[in-house]
C-alpha cells in the first residue's frame, strides 16, 4: 500500500517542523496543506521535508483535506492518513491504521480517542451526550459501532479515496463525521482502533463547548436530513 499523510495546516509554524520531521523519520511520504497561512509554515514544512501545497485562500479543513486527497489521487497514492499539524496525532500508530486497512478490506479506518486506555480526553456531559448523539448516527450510517466519529486521524483507502477527491463537504464536521455517514451509507468498511491524543504542541483550540454544540445539532440534523453529497456507491 503506497501511503500519504496528509497534513492540514493553518498557521503552525511552532509545531510543523516537529510533526513533519517525525513523520519523515517513520518513512513516510507527507503533504503539508498550507491553508491560507500567513505564516511561515509552507516553507518550514518544505524545509523540513514535506511535499507542500499553499492555498492563496483559507478553505478551511475539509477543502484542504480535498486538496490533499486530489493530490494523493494524481500521484499515484493508494490511501491517505490524515494527521493535524497540532501534533496530538499518534504518528507512531499509523502502521496500525494500514494494517488494520489491509487486514479487514477496510475503506476508511478510524483512530478513535474513546478505545484507547490512555485516553485524556474529558468532555463536559453535554458535550458527552452530543458527541454520543453523533456516534449513534454514524454507527447507524456505517452499519457498525462507532465510538469517535469526530475523529481527524484516519486513514482512506481506494476506491473511497477517489470519492472523496471529488466529494468532501468543508463545513464544521463535514470532513470527519459527515464523511464517515456519507461513506457508510455508500456501502463502504469503516473499522477503528484505539488511538489515544497527545497534548498539543503549541497554542490552545479556538472552538468553544457552546460553540461546538450547537454546530453539533446542526451538523446531525443536515445527516438526519439526509441532505449531505451521495458518494457512489462501493461496487
Amino acid at each position: 500500500m503506497k501511503v500519504l499523510v496528509v497534513v492540514p495546516a493553518l498557521n503552525e509554524a511552532a509545531s510543523i517542523a516537529h510533526v513533519v520531521t517525525n513523520l519523515r523519520t517513520l518513512g513516510y511520504d507527507v503533504l503539508v496543506v498550507s491553508d491560507g497561512s500567513t505564516d511561515d509554515t509552507a516553507a518550514i514544512a518544505k524545509a523540513s521535508g514535506a511535499h507542500v501545497l499553499h492555498l492563496v485562500l483559507n478553505l478551511g479543513v475539509g477543502g484542504a483535506l480535498r486538496a490533499g486527497f486530489a493530490y494523493a489521487r494524481d500521484h499515484g497514492y493508494d490511501a491517505v492518513v490524515q494527521v493535524d499539524a497540532d501534533g496530538q496525532h499518534p504518528s507512531h500508530q499509523i502502521a496500525d491504521l494500514v494494517t488494520d486497512a489491509t487486514t479487514k478490506d477496510a475503506d476508511m479506518v478510524i483512530g478513535s480517542r474513546y478505545l484507547s486506555p490512555d485516553a485524556s480526553l474529558k468532555p463536559g456531559a453535554l458535550r458527552r451526550l452530543a458527541m454520543w448523539m453523533l456516534a449513534r448516527a454514524a454507527s447507524r450510517a456505517a452499519g457498525t459501532r462507532i465510538t469517535d466519529s469526530t475523529s481527524g486521524f484516519r486513514l482512506i483507502h481506494e476506491p473511497l479515496l477517489g470519492e472523496f477527491s471529488r466529494h468532501f463537504s468543508s463545513y464544521y464536521l463535514g470532513d470527519t463525521f459527515e464523511a464517515v455517514v456519507a461513506a457508510g451509507r455508500a456501502g463502504y468498511r469503516i473499522v477503528e482502533i484505539p488511538a489515544a491524543l497527545a497534548p498539543r504542541l503549541h497554542g490552545n483550540s479556538t472552538s468553544s463547548s457552546a460553540r461546538s454544540i450547537v454546530l453539533i445539532a446542526k451538523v446531525l440534523m443536515l445527516a438526519t436530513l439526509r441532505f449531505h453529497h451521495r458518494l457512489d456507491p462501493k461496487r
